[in-house]
């Protein structure tokens, strides 16, 4: 009889895979180089993920949560600031050199999923993430009809500044225009709000 996967086991699994990629890239992923680094065997990947395809979809999940947790943990994130403040703050902490790489795998994925190269994968991570914005922004009084409307604009501005810094390196140039994003969060979650 088969052991079933531990889910803690399952987890830290998870979490190394993550930064394997945000390491190397998902573009070439191959579970015997991934094993070998993980100081496992196929196996035992095996064991946890029935194929290349639940791990990447597991990955992603994990990859997700990861980054809601982290942006759930935001001083402000309970209302006691601004989203325009939040978006400053994540801006900068996702630009820390030590947090590059996994910026880096998110547009990784984003253009992997955008070209159709995830065998069918919709992450949540892309296809949540303007709904998960939208409830800060309902948070703040803003009606739904605006929310979803709002955080489409501010994710969309968003990813593009970071790729616009990511690629050029100008990060004076973009975080002025960041800025002017997030006052202008502001003054749509105010307006809105009314």
């Amino acid at each position: 009889m088969a052991r079933t996967a531990d889910p803690a086991r399952r987890e830290e699994l998870l979490d190394r895979i993550v930064d394997y990629l945000a390491e190397r890239g998902l573009s070439t992923l191959s579970m015997r180089p991934l094993a070998e680094h993980l100081g496992k065997s196929t196996r035992v990947l095996t064991h946890h993920f029935e194929d290349k395809e639940e791990l990447l979809s597991a990955t992603m999940r994990r990859l997700d949560e990861r980054h809601r947790a982290w942006l759930r943990s935001l001083p402000g994130w309970d209302g006691s600031d601004s989203v325009g403040t939040i978006v400053r703050r994540t801006w900068e902490f996702q630009l820390r050199e030590e947090n590059l790489p996994i910026a880096r795998l998110i547009h990784e994925i984003e253009g992997l999923a955008a070209g159709g190269r995830l065998a069918g994968l919709v992450p949540e991570l892309l296809a949540d993430r303007s709904a998960f914005v939208a409830s800060l922004l309902r948070d703040r009084g803003v009606p739904e009809r605006d929310a979803l409307r709002i955080s489409t604009l501010v994710n969309s501005a968003y990813t593009g500044l970071q790729l616009d810094v990511l690629t050029t390196g100008e990060r004076e140039r973009v975080d002025e225009a960041l800025h002017q994003l997030a006052d202008l969060v502001d003054e749509w979650v105010e307006a809105a709000a009314r």
